[in-house]
């Protein structure tokens, strides 16, 4: 971190990195957040968390002992997302539905909790305009002059070079090349062929099932290959054991997917943005496209992070993605909704011409620079933070 910035790390019981454990673990987060807050040099004006879930609510309640602000990143997708599940639309998450439904609800409770407790909203700029956040929080309407509500640009760090990123893309391309599918490579047949990557958490959400599905669907396996990265090195978590479990069975019908697919564990951010630059600029390799397979993404950082990059990426038509893309402009949208319709356009993708492709992320490296620095979206934050003091009552 820079001289005027620091990163503080919370002490967290061993099972709280999985979100099931989160309402009991919320007690102690919130007593080393309060702690960590009251360093000498550390107290905050505004605290500021983006994600629905106990922790988050931990944060709220040593924001609010501390004497902090409390800002609060607010997207439809625990509600969207519950609603969908139990309307039977898209996949359930795992296979107990009870569990499910528990966690959904708990989930709901928690964002609507952090909407009423917060000071200032922040949104997801997206292509609806808030339309359908306001559908599923309808007391924020009622609320939205009590509070000041800010959308923001969404932004991403600019990639600085450093001494050593050859030899690590080397590295990657020889992990990559090397081996014969799985975490140790993909197997010699796959070299030169067009090759899709998708970077993210291992979680039912971001849908790599479905995209091996789709791509083995389409038969792209005799043709591409496949690189997922994301997911624990060890075991993970029980939803993670869940994913691996359905691509494994997924690959276990055709020797030919096994070899044409790797699944590496999560990278540092770094890394995997010195991978997509070594993807984007290989030579004799075949062309990489970066996928996200989401069933939507509220904005798609990852998304942004592999335009910059350089390649060309193609993310789901749902979500806040197609507020950036436009489809065969800088990128492609996916639709991600149904396995068929995405090996359709995979299929499409497959054999979309390399000076086609380049064109695309060409675009799509131009659109992150001119529109989505992080710069910009600290700017506009800091001013709606300094605003809460000045124009704004305590919550």
């Amino acid at each position: 971190m820079g001289p005027e910035h620091w990163l503080l790390r919370i002490p967290v019981p061993g099972a709280a990195a999985d979100p099931g454990s989160g309402p009991e673990a919320r007690a102690a987060l919130a007593w080393w957040t309060t702690r960590l807050l009251a360093l000498e040099g550390a107290r905050p004006g505004v605290v500021h968390a983006r994600f629905a879930d106990d922790a988050s609510l931990a944060v709220a309640d040593a924001a609010r002992r501390s004497g902090a602000r409390f800002a609060f990143t607010v997207t439809p997708d625990p509600h969207r997302t519950m609603g969908e599940r139990h309307r039977g639309v898209g996949k359930a998450p795992c296979t107990e539905p009870a569990a499910a439904l528990r966690a959904d609800l708990h989930r709901v409770f928690a964002a609507d909790l952090l909407a009423e407790r917060c000071d200032l909203l922040v949104t997801i700029p997206g292509p609806e305009g808030g339309r359908e956040l306001m559908t599923h929080y309808p007391h924020l309407v009622r609320a939205r002059g009590a509070r000041p509500v800010v959308s923001p640009p969404e932004g991403i760090p600019p990639f600085v070079p450093a001494d050593g990123d050859g030899d690590l893309g080397e590295q990657f391309l020889r992990r990559l090349f090397g081996g014969a599918g799985g975490e140790g490579g993909l197997g010699p047949e796959a070299r030169g062929r067009r090759l899709f990557l998708t970077v993210g958490r291992l979680h039912p959400v971001k849908q790599q099932d479905r995209l091996v599905e789709a791509w083995i669907e389409a038969g792209l396996h005799h043709r591409t290959a496949l690189l997922l990265v994301g997911g624990s090195a060890r075991s993970g978590t029980a939803v993670e054991r869940e994913m691996r479990e359905r691509i494994a069975k997924l690959l276990s019908a055709d020797p030919a997917a096994r070899r044409t697919l790797a699944c590496w564990p999560a990278l540092p951010n770094r890394q995997v943005r010195v991978l997509e630059r070594t993807l984007a600029g290989a030579r004799g390799e075949g062309t990489c496209v970066y996928v996200c397979p989401s069933a939507k993404e509220e904005f798609g950082l990852a998304v942004l992070e592999a335009m910059d990059a350089g390649l060309p990426v193609a993310g789901p038509q749902r979500g806040g993605v197609p507020h950036y893309v436009e489809d065969g402009v800088n990128g492609f949208l996916l639709p991600t909704h149904s396995t068929s319709a995405l090996a359709g356009r995979l299929a499409e993708l497959a054999v979309t011409p390399p000076q086609a492709l380049a064109r695309v992320a060409a675009a799509g490296a131009a659109t992150v620079r001119e529109r989505y620095s992080v710069a910009g979206m600290a700017s506009e934050l800091a001013h709606a933070y300094e605003r809460l003091d000045v124009e704004s009552p305590r919550r």
